[in-house]
């Protein structure tokens, strides 16, 4: 990391590179230079309580103080952020990183498999922050004939919805490239379940990152978290890659019951053949979206997925661990 020889009281621009937990890293507008910072302020978003009111991805003012530290002294409007039920609390939520481009959420179909869930609550709640999002079905390599008809099926399905959906393996390099050009120029976020190879996708993406890789517990079948702090890589090319922490679970946070079904594109398009504005899906009078169901065009998993968000809001107890 280079050193700067700023002055007291010397104001500048950056962006927000790196989160350690106690210290964030901004990479000054313009340069190269990084530098180590403090917060100094109180940044909320609308009243939501936050586990981290500054997140990878911010456009923030870096100050030098009289004890010749960096603070962080002001966050610029956020033009969107990605945000999650904090695990294990209720009412606070964690950002996972601001000013996107894309959301780009890897998958995998064992060792670990991610659930439908996980993937459906990732997906409405990119849509309900306004940021475009993709999925990445990492680990091509290992998957058998099984495999490759469940990719089929996930391909066909979330594509119908109108996600752009890759299969990549970044072991072998298959579908790397054609990665590599649908991200370049754009800042993406990359989240996972823990396990699901993100630090070894972003090292083949981008090579001389040498991020740290883990194996699977053999007891749980589960990814253990090797990313310890929220970091952004730029790619070669043009574009940067933020890499979050494995996680869990995806609670979400702040959805309004009547508004859930808007970030579902599926559901809200067949929503608008129900008698009454304010149906919730759940077996009201002429509701339009249950024999959507019935009928199959719309998935089984998606509506249990949506039923799942509404469960949450009205029994937030049940959702405190993560799923």
């Amino acid at each position: 990391m280079k050193k700067t020889n700023s002055l007291q009281g010397e104001s500048r621009e950056g962006v927000v590179v790196r989160n350690t937990g106690s210290s964030y890293v901004v990479r000054v507008d313009g340069s190269t230079v990084e530098v180590n910072c403090r917060v100094k302020g109180n940044f909320r978003i609308k009243g939501i309580r936050t586990t981290n009111p500054v997140a990878v991805g911010d456009h923030v003012t870096v100050t030098k103080a009289a004890d010749d530290a960096d603070y962080i002294t002001a966050i610029t409007p956020r033009r969107n952020y990605i945000i999650r039920r904090a695990s294990n609390l209720s009412k606070e939520s964690h950002i996972l990183a601001a000013n996107l481009d894309l959301a780009a959420l890897v998958v995998s179909l064992r060792e670990p498999s991610t659930p439908t869930t996980f993937i459906d609550r990732f997906l409405a709640t990119a849509e309900a922050y306004g940021i475009p999002a993709m999925l990445i079905l990492n680990k091509a390599d290992i998957w058998d004939a099984d495999d490759r008809e469940l990719a089929e099926g996930i391909k066909i399905l979330y594509s119908s919805i109108g996600y752009q959906v890759a299969e990549v393996s970044a072991r072998t390099g298959e579908g790397i490239d054609t990665l590599r050009d649908t991200l370049r120029d754009k800042v993406a976020l990359l989240a996972g379940n823990s396990g699901v190879g993100k630090s070894s996708l972003i090292n083949a993406l981008v090579p001389g990152a040498n991020l740290k890789t883990g194996k699977i517990s053999d007891i749980h079948h589960q990814g253990m978290h090797t990313t310890t702090f929220s970091e952004m890589v730029s790619l070669p090319g043009g574009g940067e890659l933020i890499d979050v922490p494995g996680i869990r679970g995806f609670g979400t946070i702040d959805f309004e019951p009547h508004e859930v079904s808007h970030y579902f594109p599926e559901i809200f398009k067949a929503s608008e053949g129900c008698r009454y504005g304010n149906c919730k899906h759940t077996g009201e009078p002429g509701c339009a979206v249950l024999p959507a169901v019935a009928d199959h065009y719309i998935s089984e998993s998606r509506f249990a997925s949506y039923l799942s968000i509404l469960d949450e809001i009205e029994h937030p107890e049940k959702y405190r661990k993560p799923f």
